[in-house]
């Protein structure tokens, strides 16, 4: 006798196509966050597409978020001039967003505004150390890959403050309701 897993399940391996037009779509929202508002730092860019992975963990299944936080991100690497960060980016925003997941909803319910902060800034510690090792190993030196680590730390930061914000804000809409 088989077991049937229905295909929106977390257990299942095959994705549904609205999982799959969901994680496009919300690729394409990641992209455009970090593409958009393009910060300098040395070795790379601060940008807001990390706050956007953060909502998605608070609304959106885990494999939609880590699909988006993944490719979303190495697109904006491979558009942005800076194809040599694509493994590393799918790499540490993986997980990154998958931290952030596995702290706030380790039941898939709603989250304290405790797990919230303690979550995002996990992830956005993991962020800031993994670019900081690739950059140093990227640039065969330690001293540019800690250049970055100000800039990587800042916008971690920044982007677990807006996520935080924006989560309260759509909370209070048909979206946080859910």
């Amino acid at each position: 006798m088989t077991s049937s897993v229905h295909p929106s399940s977390s257990s299942s391996t095959s994705f549904t196509v609205r999982e799959l037009c969901l994680a496009a779509v919300m690729a394409a929202v990641v992209f455009l966050a970090t593409f958009v508002p393009r910060i300098p730092i040395p070795l790379g860019y601060a940008h807001l597409g990390d706050a956007a992975i953060f909502l998605m963990v608070l609304f959106l299944g885990r494999r939609e978020t880590l699909i988006a936080a993944c490719f979303g991100s190495a697109l904006s690497d491979l558009l942005g001039g800076f194809p040599l960060w694509i493994v590393p980016t799918l790499i540490i925003k993986y997980f990154m967003a998958d931290i952030a997941w596995r702290v706030i909803r380790p039941d898939q319910k709603r989250a304290s505004l405790a797990r919230l902060v303690v979550g995002f800034l996990l992830a956005s510690a993991w962020m800031a150390a993994a670019y900081t090792l690739f950059g140093a190993m990227l640039y065969d030196s330690l001293a540019a890959g800690l250049a970055s680590a100000p800039g990587l730390i800042a916008e971690g930061v920044l982007n677990s403050i807006i996520a935080i914000v924006a989560a309260g804000i759509l909370q209070k809409t048909p979206l946080g309701r859910r």
